[in-house]
């Protein structure tokens, strides 16, 4: 802009304004995120606000400037930003973008009442994707500015310069009295931390806007503490969940997502769960915070496909375990073939039959280990609450437990071949349970009483052919059962195949033989279950 000249001042946002609004907000967070990091004392002190908040606008702002333009803007910055997003904070920014799209994207050009309409809509739409919401936080400053923004266009100032600058100095009067509305905040002396940063994002929209963004930094007037050096937190973790658990999830609708939601918050709390739609079909960005990250991942699994699983710790981080004694695996085993199975694999074992898995015994199995950090692997769908519940009361101990959900003995074979007790704690159970998460599972079992099942009504002495736990082939035969079973399960694809044969070394030639004829590309890999396992377990990787 020549000297002396005014800025251009838009009166609506166009395709071409929402992009240089984005590349603004990346620029302002980037500048901010340390000190927005440092204000980062609720809901909990991990100091990590504006690094999530920048994190989720630069993946909206990647996802526009490589869209083909066959999209509105506003759809493509909001699931960039759903499906890029970090954190609690990164969640709710996701829904407040996600709201604005839903407002927005069918509209040409973008005038003040239109704006505003959108600004209390997604607000509305933040407060409802978060389970339990407080005020004094992130939603109150978004609604605030909402507020002011339909108060404005009500009063006779409908440009869409008199609405952004309404809503970013409403957001701002309401981030400022956030001190005084939580108790964190106002033992820490400082405002909310994701508020700030949703200040930060409106003002970057009243410089798109008006060409000159306010000369005022929300940050201002609060101690400042050097970067990389959170307000204190006491020396003793406080009592309530231990790890932040994110993931997204996919192939799945909204009654499951319903039923995921009120699990997760069984389990812990921060859940915010964001849904958007993609060109693969609906997904979802799934936070929460828990105690029992397996319980959480578990749920995930019933619920869709979850992927791109993180899993934060809350309190503050060990030194990495790989000295002898810190971490153990705790593998459960139905058969003594199983047992050894594990058992070569370095892990410690408990052997019981399914019915007989006592909480008692993997309680104790655990506290023998001897390690600070313990990963279980139930390794049988039945068992997996018995084991949870093992887990909780081991944390009450001082142990770090955490239980990788697989539902079937092949998955705890895929989770153990990608355990590296080099890796930080929690970046090893994320690879166990994405490994796990990625094995579909499949058994032949022989019906003991009769039972009306998906795939029909079976007898005493059928042969069951079931793949993630739902029967889907009843016959006579075991090999002709197996082989079925194998072709439904390898049709989706698949690489490598695991199979885990019971006493019958023979319906193990056969399915190898199968495998080899009618699947030659796929690796197979085979192992003995013995006595007391089923007859065949299958994994596909």
């Amino acid at each position: 802009m020549r000297p002396g000249t005014l800025p251009h001042v838009l009166e609506a946002l166009d395709e071409a304004a929402v992009g240089r609004w984005s590349s603004a907000v990346v620029d302002t967070l980037t500048q901010a995120r340390g000190r927005l990091d440092e204000l980062n004392v609720f809901p909990v002190p991990d100091g990590d606000t504006g690094t999530n908040l920048l994190m989720t606008a630069q993946a909206a702002h990647a996802a526009l400037t490589s869209a083909d333009g066959t999209e509105s803007a506003w759809d493509v910055l909001a699931r960039g930003a759903v499906l890029g997003a970090r954190g609690n904070s990164g969640a709710i920014l996701a829904q407040l973008l996600r709201g604005l799209a839903d407002g927005l994207a069918d509209v040409e050009h973008v005038h003040g009442p239109v704006l505003a309409d959108a600004l209390a809509s997604a607000a509305g739409t933040a407060y409802a994707a978060v389970a339990d919401p407080e005020e004094g936080t992130f939603l109150t400053v978004a609604r605030a500015g909402a507020d002011a923004a339909t108060t404005a266009v009500a009063a006779g100032q409908a440009g869409l310069a008199d609405v952004v600058r309404a809503a970013a100095e409403g957001a701002l009067t309401a981030l400022r009295a956030t001190t005084g509305q939580l108790a964190a905040l106002r033992d820490a002396g400082v405002v909310d931390a994701g508020g700030a940063g949703w200040c930060l994002v409106l003002d970057a929209l009243v410089g798109t806007v008006t060409g000159t963004t306010p000369a005022r930094a929300p940050l201002d007037g609060r101690p400042a503490r050097p970067r990389r050096s959170p307000w204190p937190v006491p020396a003793a973790p406080a009592p309530g969940p231990g790890s932040e658990v994110q993931f997204l999830l996919a192939d799945s609708d909204e009654a499951a997502v319903s039923r995921l939601q009120a699990r997760l918050a069984e389990l812990g709390d921060c859940l915010v769960v964001v849904g958007v739609d993609t060109p693969g079909g609906r997904e979802w960005n799934v936070h929460v915070h828990v105690s029992d990250v397996g319980a959480a991942v578990e749920a995930g699994i019933e619920a869709g496909r979850p992927h791109r699983i993180s899993v934060t710790p809350l309190a503050p981080v060990r030194a990495p375990a790989a000295a002898a004694g810190l971490r153990a695996v705790l593998a459960l085993a139905c058969s003594a073939g199983l047992a050894e199975l594990f058992g070569a694999e370095g892990v410690t074992v408990l052997t019981a039959p399914v019915d007989a898995v006592d909480e008692d015994a993997v309680l104790q199995a655990v506290l023998d280990t001897g390690a600070e950090q313990v990963v279980v692997l139930p390794n049988h769908w039945e068992v997996t609450a018995v084991t949870a519940r093992a887990a909780d009361r081991a944390r009450e101990q001082g142990r770090d437990v955490v239980v990788v959900p697989t539902r079937s003995a092949v998955q705890g074979l895929a989770a153990l071949a990608v355990a590296d007790p080099a890796r930080r704690f929690g970046d090893d159970v994320i690879a166990m349970a994405e490994a796990a998460a990625a094995t579909r599972w499949a058994e032949v079992t022989v019906a003991e009483q009769e039972a009306l099942t998906s795939a029909g009504r079976c007898a005493p002495g059928d042969v069951l052919g079931s793949a993630e736990g739902d029967v889907v082939v009843i016959g006579a035969d075991q090999v002709a059962v197996a082989r079925d079973l194998l072709d439904r399960l390898l049709s989706a694809g698949g690489e490598m195949a695991t199979v885990v044969v019971g006493e019958e070394s023979a319906l193990g030639d056969a399915v190898c033989a199968h495998l080899s004829a009618v699947h030659p590309t796929v690796e197979v890999v085979r192992y003995a279950g013995g006595a007391g396992a089923v007859p065949l377990l299958i994994g596909v990787e």
